[in-house]
């Protein structure tokens, strides 16, 4: 009887221990479970997860990286002063100014800078020979008396085998640049504003010269419209202002386009 009496008993200690284990383990599920939910905040803000790390870290990489960038290198300054060695020679070699020789100064422009890129030396008599043939060529292949900026560089390319490359609404310190570079510059010009007390009454309407070099104040030329045209000096607002290119009509010259031509190999 009193085993019967404590096997209720005994039932009721082993319900109770069952109850009281069960919540033991369920804590822990939940406390895996909220170990696992922690976990999973805290990949998604980055922190914990390996992988949140590394892709992390890659992009801070990537901003680092593009952040950082190699500096611009620094533009090399222009000389204080320069000058190129330019063979010269008048448009007239043998100061024959008559109405051929009056409109060559593109030709003579232009084989100016030939021999610079050729690196050979220009006679009057070799000067001469070269300005008549070059405008026999041009007239047989139905160039204008008169030639634009565009078209001088197309005659460089057709009979010599040059590049040419216009430069347009240049700058002093542009010119400036390419003469640093290396490059003569040829400019078209509305000759009367260049004021060259050398030039025959007001000067050409229509003019070209070469630029070979500057200084201080000066834009360094060699004018074919003047047998005292070898390292002709003008000022640099003086030259900049009469930088027009041809219009085809001689009284509208003002109205050009400032343009130049540089001719390579």
């Amino acid at each position: 009887m009193q085993v019967m009496k404590r096997l209720p008993l005994l039932l009721a200690l082993c319900l109770l221990t069952a109850c009281t284990a069960e919540p033991k383990e369920a804590s822990s599920i939940s406390s895996a479970s909220s170990a696992s939910s922690l976990d999973s905040a805290r990949d998604d803000t980055g922190v914990s997860s390996a992988s949140s790390l590394s892709s992390t870290s890659s992009i801070s990489s990537l901003a680092s990286s593009s952040s950082v960038s190699s500096p611009n290198p620094t533009p090399t300054p222009t000389p204080y002063t320069l000058r190129l060695s330019v063979p010269f020679s008048p448009q007239a070699p043998f100061a024959q100014w008559d109405a051929l020789h009056e409109e060559a100064c593109e030709e003579m422009s232009l084989l100016l800078v030939h021999h610079f890129l050729d690196g050979t030396d220009l006679s009057r008599e070799q000067a001469e020979t070269e300005l008549l043939a070059l405008m026999q060529w041009e007239e047989e292949h139905g160039y204008p008396q008169d030639v634009t900026v565009q078209e001088l560089g197309e005659i460089a390319e057709k009979y010599f085998g040059y590049q040419s490359r216009i430069i347009e609404n240049p700058m002093g310190e542009d010119l400036k640049r390419l003469l640093a570079d290396g490059h003569p510059v040829i400019v078209p010009a509305a000759g009367r504003d260049l004021k060259n007390p050398f030039f025959s009454g007001d000067g050409p309407w229509y003019h070209m010269l070469v630029l070979t070099g500057y200084n201080e104040f000066f834009f360094i030329t060699n004018d074919v419209g003047t047998k005292r045209g070898e390292g002709y000096v003008y000022r640099f607002g003086t030259l900049m202002n009469a930088i027009h290119d041809w219009t085809g009509i001689k009284e509208n010259i003002r109205q050009g386009t400032r343009r130049a031509l540089i001719i390579e190999k």
